[in-house]
């Protein structure tokens, strides 16, 4: 295998061993059921990068979105991480099986973290997985993931996928210095909101962007699946637990300090996505993103974030009060009044 920095070892090994609380994932019926799948790689200096997608520009909602590849569950036997790499499959190309992969190189599955709760109301079960890359040999003395694989990924249902640096989503600047200097805007936004009387911090990354690490879609996209079948990136959020939000630097958001509840402006991608210096990561793909890298490499982030790893606690409490059923009702949303009625639910 290519060598991995000590810092990307350090994390592999940390995700290896990481154990999420008992999910309720299970406890949601199917449609309900959800998953993504992170998936790592190391580049060419042993760091660890993320592979992500942007979006059709034929789908019907939320077109030109940056997400990590994923979807609903197809059957109550069906595990998070199949429902991942089924998806991965089926969006980004990515094989079903290692002995469809260029020679050498395989996917392990490293770890699930607790669910969150998107704002379409599924329980989304993010799946964390590494790509291995072979060790130099005769046939392929530099092995590359962005060089031998990523470009061949016959991509059917996304307009391109591109690479993050994986430990930056801890940071509030660029870690490269150079990328810096070359590619213009920052690398990180925050903001507070309110979500039904629950202080929930907003992330924005803006992943820069260059010929080595995105890759356009080479093939004709398929019909644009419908809306109810497509619901994690549409979400571009999660919604927030009760849990209080932690924050790295002293104190904690006052009500001046925040911000209300985002507009649906605020999803729309200004001009042609594919044409921006850097790609915007946010909502609910960018707090996953956070809550993977602080279990990756042990660090809290640079700014400030909620303190607890995903809505577990929440999931649990809509399904006792009867909420998340098999099927949605028309009009039916997380109120204010569903949120507080769930908070005082008897655990």
């Amino acid at each position: 295998m290519a060598a991995l920095s000590p810092a990307s070892k350090k994390a592999i090994a940390n995700l290896r061993a990481f154990t999420a609380q008992p999910t309720n994932y299970y406890k949601c019926p199917l449609k309900r059921r959800a998953a993504v799948l992170i998936l790592l790689f190391a580049d060419r200096r042993g760091d660890l990068r993320v592979i992500l997608t942007i979006r059709s520009s034929n789908l019907r909602s939320y077109a030109g979105q940056a997400a990590l590849p994923g979807g609903k569950a197809d059957t109550l036997q069906e595990t998070p991480f199949m429902t991942a790499r089924r998806e991965a499959f089926e969006e980004i190309g990515l094989p079903m099986s290692d002995h469809k992969l260029p020679t050498g190189y395989e996917v392990e599955h490293l770890t699930e973290l607790p669910a969150n709760l998107a704002m379409t109301e599924l329980g989304v079960r993010p799946c964390v997985a590494f790509l291995k890359t072979p060790a130099p040999s005769p046939r392929n003395e530099n092995p590359d993931a962005a060089r031998d694989l990523l470009p061949k990924l016959d991509a059917k249902e996304v307009a391109a996928v591109f690479t993050a640096p994986f430990y930056n989503f801890l940071q509030d600047k660029d870690v490269d210095p150079e990328t810096r200097r070359s590619v213009p805007g920052g690398w990180y936004k925050g903001s507070w909101h309110s979500w039904h009387e629950t202080a929930w911090r907003m992330h924005q990354f803006f992943v820069p962007v260059t010929p080595s690490t995105v890759f356009l879609a080479h093939s004709q996209p398929r019909p644009a699946r419908a809306t109810e079948e497509r619901p994690l990136e549409e979400a571009g959020a999660t919604m927030p637990s009760s849990a209080q939000p932690k924050k790295t630097l002293p104190g904690k958001p006052s009500q001046s300090t925040l911000q209300p509840p985002l507009p649906r402006s605020f999803y729309a991608i200004a001009g042609d996505t594919l044409q921006q210096p850097r790609y915007r990561v946010f909502g609910m793909t960018a707090r996953i993103l956070v809550d993977c890298a602080r279990v990756a490499y042990g660090e809290e982030p640079e700014y400030e974030h909620n303190s607890h790893f995903g809505d577990e606690d929440m999931i649990d409490r809509l399904l006792k009060i009867g909420y998340l059923s098999p099927v949605k009702k028309d009009g039916e949303i997380l109120t204010r009044d569903v949120m507080m009625k769930a908070a005082q639910a008897k655990m």
